[in-house]
């Protein structure tokens, strides 16, 4: 009876705080078909991989990504710094002798927000912001000062850049292991994987532990090619729908996963719901 009572004060709680953070955000849909031209296919050794764009946080980096992506710009290149529980990074050796169009990009670290942005929430107050939650399948976070970031969760595509804040071009990378928070907002992510994510942690890890030998550069995974998906020929095509986080199908998720409910947990856990440890569901279609 004790876990009953609190369960639905955990419902009624959790839809109280969402109804303040967006309930006209709400939708009957439970799955959300991507965007083939804001979709990208990519080709590796061992499998295939989708990614979704997201231009609606971060335009500027996902049109020179596609772009680069459009003239196969990346294909035949490898990925050359995995890190174990980090990131798996890819690009070009020399921009300037493979695309002299490639420009140097502003960071798109965060966006602005006003009264009407909602959002689907996770958690107040964790470690990295005030609060957390999903907008449109990305994890976001907010301080509520009229501005909102992405976060890094596993399997979020994000550019690399040097020491200025304005030096991102066409170096990327996936996050591949713990979340990486402290690169919020300091960082432009610009998409994420929603099929293959166990392609990425395949990808041959670079960085050795002290005392062993360097791994060679011919054994650094390859980008056989990477496609817009409204350019890969219609039978070869990977058709991905996800779960619509603004769904009350989601919510309703949010709250049991918060609960934990299951009779695995004999003993309950703080009815904590960190936003990178609630996957984002994908179904193929095709």
């Amino acid at each position: 009876m004790k876990n009953s009572i609190t369960t639905k004060l955990l419902v009624l709680i959790s839809f109280m705080f969402i109804s303040a953070c967006g309930a006209d955000n709400v939708s009957e849909r439970e799955w959300r078909a991507l965007d083939l031209n804001n979709t990208v296919l990519l080709t590796l050794p061992h499998g295939k991989v989708v990614i979704e764009l997201a231009p609606q946080f971060s335009p500027k980096h996902v049109e020179q990504f596609s772009a680069l992506v459009k003239k196969s710009f990346y294909d035949g290149e490898k990925f050359y710094r995995v890190i174990d529980g980090f990131v798996a990074q890819a690009g070009p050796k020399d921009n300037s002798t493979k695309d002299k169009s490639v420009l140097t990009l502003a960071i798109e670290g965060q966006f602005e927000t006003d009264k009407n942005w909602v959002f689907t929430p996770v958690q107040t107050d964790d470690l990295f912001a005030k609060k957390t939650g999903f907008k449109q399948g990305f994890a976001v976070a907010t301080d509520d000062n009229d501005s909102a970031w992405l976060t890094h969760c596993p399997g979020t595509l994000a550019m690399a850049r040097g020491n200025e804040a304005n030096s991102a071009s066409s170096h990327f990378y996936f996050v591949i292991g713990q979340a990486p928070r402290y690169l919020d907002k300091i960082m432009t992510i610009f998409g994420r994987v929603v099929y293959g994510m166990e392609h990425i942690q395949a990808i041959q890890r670079t960085a050795v532990v002290e005392g062993e030998y360097a791994v060679d550069s011919r054994k650094h995974t390859p980008i056989v090619n990477m496609k817009l998906m409204a350019d890969v020929p219609i039978n070869e095509r990977i058709i991905i729908e996800v779960e619509n986080t603004e769904s009350t199908q989601f919510t309703e998720r949010l709250v049991k996963r918060r609960a934990r409910k299951n009779e695995f947990f004999y003993q309950k856990p703080p009815p904590v719901l960190d936003v990178c440890q609630v996957p984002i569901r994908s179904r193929l279609v095709k």
